[in-house]
């Protein structure tokens, strides 16, 4: 299952990139956010790893490898969960000096379980709402800042 989101941000590139690499921000924008825990490399570089906690109704655990980190142009992500693996792309692009495109492309390559599956396939926009849910955050955070 695969879908992009944009959003677009008036604010500059380097700003909004600035603001959404910053960890300390996460919980501004993602509900649920606990916390990244790094367990290997250089954060935010290509082959690091890090422990990502998310507790809202229930509490989810994520393992992030970094797989490509150049920024605004791309970072993609493997998340591996109990239920779920996926790659996440976040790319941005200068639309005007204060206007930036935040664009994310989600490919989830494995489900686990039957109900996970299920959802997926007859619910499969709801994977899509959470993420553009959290871009909209993003953008009201990001706007304010």
């Amino acid at each position: 299952m695969k879908y992009t989101c944009t959003v677009e941000i008036k604010k500059p590139l380097e700003q909004v990139v600035r603001l959404w690499e910053n960890e300390d921000n996460f919980r501004e924008w993602q509900d649920g956010f606990k916390s990244i825990e790094h367990l290997s490399g250089t954060p935010n570089t290509k082959g690091a790893t890090a422990r990502i906690i998310l507790q809202d109704k229930r509490r989810i655990e994520l393992l992030e490898t970094i797989l490509v980190s150049n920024l605004p142009e791309e970072k993609t992500a493997l998340y591996v969960h109990d239920h779920m693996t996926n790659t996440q792309t976040t790319r941005f692009k200068k639309l005007a000096d204060d206007r930036t495109l935040y664009i994310s492309e989600v490919d989830y390559t494995k489900l686990n379980g039957i109900m996970i599956k299920l959802m997926a396939m007859l619910f499969p926009g709801k994977f899509k709402q959470q993420s553009q849910k959290w871009m909209d955050q993003f953008k009201a955070f990001a706007e304010k800042s």
